[in-house]
């Protein structure tokens, strides 16, 4: 279990902020820098990046930028904090509870879900079993990442994605870079059409999400840490190919969603989900239709005409922003942006 030695923050600027259980898996030393920082950098923080050796390192909204040890941006990496070995280890021990060998399987895959919804990618030196990864040691590099809820966040988007006709949606990909909202996105349309939308889509849809890397959803222990709204049952930590077949035999799911499709095996399923009349809601990474396109299997995706919405995401307005939505069958712009 992580420990329970939290920052005593009682400045509500801190205890409002979205990485507040980050906090209690970073070092004491690193943990009152990042509490230092103005309130307007913490808020705008989606990564923390603690590598062994290197400056202390944040990924925010505008770009990314260095902490000094007195918890203030640093003009140059030289003037950074850098993070020891001694600030590694325990970093590490607290993430596992003094426990690494219990996270094994989530080593395997390279990151480990915390309370919050929010995740701690790692890196270190591979062990391999056969080939395959079978954990990590030595590890060295963290990215701890910001899990956000945005409430709303597709209240725009929903009216060009919902099929009043039919009392359902479109079959729909949300489209974009790294870092432009898909996940944020994603979350929000599916707390939406679960829970229902008066007057446009109520009462809401039974929603069966596959949650392979635990970020829609954030499950801690099985138990989402994220409101993805009251008909969604959600299959956490399972490949998105297997889950699929999995939540149509056993759920009965009007809408199957998952993020980041993009092997041979997440399309032939979803292919599956489609014949069996089930709605589907996914992510890809791209920077645009054309760049799908060009992909061996999402490029047979596109030319097989069943998406009937894609959503491309962008940040020309900040994190999220709808750049364009295109019908699946005739290719043509049937949204502005948002």
């Amino acid at each position: 279990m992580i420990g329970a030695d939290f920052i005593n923050c009682k400045d509500d600027r801190y205890s409002a902020w979205a990485g507040n259980e980050i906090l209690l898996v970073l070092p004491v030393k690193i943990r009152r820098m990042i509490s230092a920082l103005p309130g307007p950098i913490l808020d705008s923080v989606e990564e923390i990046r603690i590598r062994q050796g290197k400056p202390l390192a944040l990924g925010l909204s505008s770009g990314d930028i260095f902490v000094n040890p007195e918890g203030k941006p640093a003009r140059q990496p030289v003037e950074a904090y850098h993070v020891t070995a001694a600030d590694m280890e325990n970093l590490i021990d607290l993430i596992s509870g003094s426990s690494l060998y219990a996270l094994e399987e989530e080593l395997r895959t390279g990151f480990i879900t915390l309370p919050g919804g929010h995740r701690a990618g790692i890196t270190g030196r591979a062990v391999l079993d056969g080939g395959k990864v079978r954990t990590l040691k030595n590890l060295s590099c963290c990215n701890l990442r910001v899990s956000r809820e945005v409430a709303g966040a597709a209240s725009g988007l929903l009216p060009h994605i919902v099929d009043k006709k039919n009392g359902g949606i479109y079959h729909t990909i949300l489209v974009s870079p790294p870092r432009c909202g898909k996940t944020t996105m994603l979350r929000d349309i599916i707390r939406q059409i679960s829970s229902g939308v008066p007057g446009l889509l109520y009462p809401g849809l039974t929603v069966g999400l596959v949650d392979e890397r635990s970020e829609i959803a954030g499950c801690y222990r099985g138990v989402p840490q994220r409101d993805v709204g009251i008909r969604t049952d959600v299959l956490d930590g399972c490949p998105k190919a297997e889950g699929m077949m999995m939540l149509l035999r056993s759920m009965g799911p009007q809408v199957i969603a998952a993020d980041e499709i993009g092997r041979r095996e997440d399309v032939d399923a979803m292919e599956e989900v489609l014949n069996a009349g089930v709605k589907i809601l996914l992510t890809a990474h791209g920077s645009s239709l054309a760049d799908l396109a060009e992909r061996p299997v999402l490029g047979r995706l596109i030319r097989s005409k069943m998406i009937e919405r894609y959503v491309i995401l962008g940040r020309s307005r900040g994190a999220g922003t709808v750049e364009n939505i295109v019908d699946g069958k005739t290719f043509r712009a049937v949204g502005v942006r948002k």
